[in-house]
């Protein structure tokens, strides 16, 4: 017989949308949808690839989630693809910076070596 403090043969599992890490994943999921349909062409690959990037680390932590009440090993892998999922989502936001942002980065990081170097910034580095 199953007491409140012990869970019977099988723990339990499931509720993934209590978690916090799947909470937190279904917003990136929704701004990652926005945010292609906003910042990218329709037609760009990288659209498919970072919404289905966003999808899988989502989906992953609720399969992950329900697995855990069989396999503990499965649930660390469905975990493992949502993490690799997600950290791929995490290269492409930071390749989309760098392609259309990083004539500033390096204005900035010139200005500031200079200020420190106390050179006029129109001096070749």
């Amino acid at each position: 017989m199953n007491s409140p403090n012990r869970p019977g043969f099988i723990p339990p599992h499931g509720h993934y949308q209590e978690l916090l890490s799947y909470q937190k994943a279904e917003v990136v999921y929704d701004l990652t949808f926005n945010f292609c349909e906003r910042f990218l062409k329709r037609g760009d690959r990288t659209i498919d690839q970072m919404v289905q990037a966003a999808r899988s680390g989502k989906q992953n932590i609720a399969e992950g989630s329900q697995a855990s009440g069989g396999s503990k090993e499965m649930e660390i892998k469905l975990i493992n693809v949502a993490r690799a999922s997600l950290e791929e989502l995490l290269a492409d936001y930071q390749d989309f910076l760098r392609a259309r942002f990083a004539h500033l980065a390096q204005g900035i990081q010139r200005s500031s070596i200079c200020s420190q170097a106390r050179l006029p910034e129109t001096h070749h580095l």
